[in-house]
């Protein structure tokens, strides 16, 4: 038995240092014997003259699309003398004439009036297409494809031909529901859903793997919670655009709100800084 244990323990005692001498060697031929993977080439930036017109043009686009920002900087701290003569740059810059804007103008109003708008009308945009696009995507319904088409076909027609139609239904000549004049809803419903946004919503819903509905079908999900709980938390790249989008045009937006417009209380601050332009100046003494 003395025998039988000390040859037992001295196998045990062995067997590690001899794996452990073998484990180097095994590595190294493993290594050479394994495909190196190649390494990406890191060239550095080298300047070639072939090149050089490419940034020359570069150079001008890029000149010709700030010159008209850096202009309107330079005229709002300029005084009212050196505007109507055409300065490119103020004798000593008027800072005040922010304060005065901000304050007298009335332009904190006014910016709040085009942040409040521009948010409801994401929000919208965003609840809206995003319903639209799934239905479009996801749910057959009969004249799924005759509805879309022509929902397609109303991007052909320009957005000024919709005003007057536009106009009638807000002032309540079309629905009796009473004139939505001077109002927010008649500045932001009509602009709740886009053809164009609907349309990008139901492309990307489109792309969203079937599986995953299987997979939410058999965890007894419906439309719903496939919805708020796989789709929505997946398009966020989509939402971001169409957050971007919605928010370019809306901001911009200046012959609507003209036109439902007639007194400052909900005014944006586009159509404000025309009406202030129309204010008469008093005259320059420079």
């Amino acid at each position: 038995m003395a025998d039988l244990t000390g040859t037992r323990r001295a196998d045990t005692s062995t067997a590690p240092r001899e794996a452990r001498e073998a484990a180097p060697t095994t590595t190294r031929v493993a290594l050479r014997r394994a495909p190196r993977e190649p390494q990406a080439s890191r060239e550095g930036f080298e300047f070639k003259l072939t090149h050089l017109p490419i940034y020359l043009l570069l150079t001008v686009g890029a000149v010709v699309s700030l010159t008209p920002f850096l202009y309107m900087i330079s005229t709002s701290l300029m005084t009212l003398g050196e505007t109507i003569n055409r300065r490119a740059i103020p004798a000593s810059p008027q800072w005040s004439n922010y304060e005065v804007a901000w304050s007298e103008a009335d332009f904190s109003l006014y910016f709040r009036n085009s942040v409040i708008i521009t948010a409801i009308v994401i929000i919208g945009v965003l609840v809206t297409c995003t319903l639209a696009g799934y239905a479009f995507a996801r749910i057959k319904f009969p004249g799924r494809e005759l509805i879309f088409m022509v929902m397609l076909a109303t991007l052909m027609i320009p957005g000024t031909v919709t005003f007057i139609p536009n106009f009638l239904l807000v002032r309540g000549e079309i629905i009796p529901w009473g004139s939505w004049l001077n109002t927010l809803p008649a500045l932001t419903v009509p602009f709740m859903a886009t053809a164009f946004i609907i349309f990008l919503f139901r492309q990307f819903f489109m792309g969203i793997p079937n599986e995953l509905w299987d997979a939410a079908r058999i965890d007894g999900a419906g439309h719903a919670r496939f919805l708020t709980a796989i789709v929505v938390p997946m398009s966020k790249p989509v939402m971001m655009t169409a957050t971007l989008l919605t928010f370019v045009t809306s901001w911009n937006e200046f012959l609507w709100p003209l036109l439902v417009t007639t007194s400052p209380r909900w005014r944006p601050l586009g159509v404000a800084c025309t009406r202030s332009c129309r204010k008469p100046a008093p005259r320059p003494t420079c």
